[in-house]
């Protein structure tokens, strides 16, 4: 028997996003300890206190709601079980999409709708989203490169800054991106560094000044 395939937010994941609650606790201290800029209490990442892993195991968990990026409509929840020492949880896998629903073409909105004015700045990974959020806000997570690849030009933004993992598939998914706004006459900027994401590279710098 196939799987349902949900082409929006299902029952079940609606049900478990009113279950969330901004950002408090272990959620503020597991993105502090990554050197995470906390978004705004509007932002579509929130926190779960007790969510059930496939596993069995029950704890909290980062909750994204992704959205379409041109419609805004819900499709799916991307959910990180966390420690508050910034580390994962103990779990295989400690990230999950929703099962049967469709991440193409989503986004999840860090920043409001209504804080994007003038520019945004994107990456695939939620961490590395708000470490950007140093130098440049507001900002979106695209989830993976395949998304931030196929991410359209969105009428009105005129500059968008582009957090390039540091792999095969983040760097080209950046300048696929990049052309596409660009050639939309949109003001771009892609960053480069020797890590993986600019994520590692600030938990480096940080490391690195503990030491000194």
């Amino acid at each position: 028997m196939q799987a349902r395939k949900y082409d929006e937010l299902s029952d079940y994941g609606r049900a478990l996003w009113s279950e969330t609650q901004p950002l408090s606790g272990v959620a503020v201290a597991y993105l502090k300890a990554r050197h995470c800029v906390i978004p705004p209490v509007d932002s579509d990442l929130r926190l779960h206190r007790r969510l059930k892993h496939p596993s069995g195991y029950i704890g909290p968990a980062l909750v994204g709601l992704i959205t379409d990026a041109l419609t805004g409509r819900p499709l799916s929840l991307h959910r990180t079980w966390i420690k508050a020492d910034g580390s994962k949880a103990d779990v295989d896998p400690p990230r999950l999409l929703l099962g049967g629903h469709r991440k193409k073409g989503g986004v999840i909105r860090l920043w409001p709708n209504e804080a994007v004015t003038y520019g945004l700045g994107i990456a695939e990974g939620i961490e590395t989203a708000l470490s950007l959020a140093w130098g440049y806000a507001p900002v979106w997570s695209l989830i993976d490169a395949g998304n931030l690849a196929d991410f359209p030009h969105l009428p009105g933004i005129e500059s968008l800054v582009i957090a390039a993992d540091n792999d095969p598939a983040g760097s080209k998914a950046a300048r696929t991106c990049a052309d596409r706004w660009a050639e939309a006459g949109a003001e771009v900027v892609v960053t480069r560094q020797s890590e993986s994401d600019i994520n590692d590279t600030l938990k480096k710098e940080v490391l690195c000044k503990k030491t000194l």
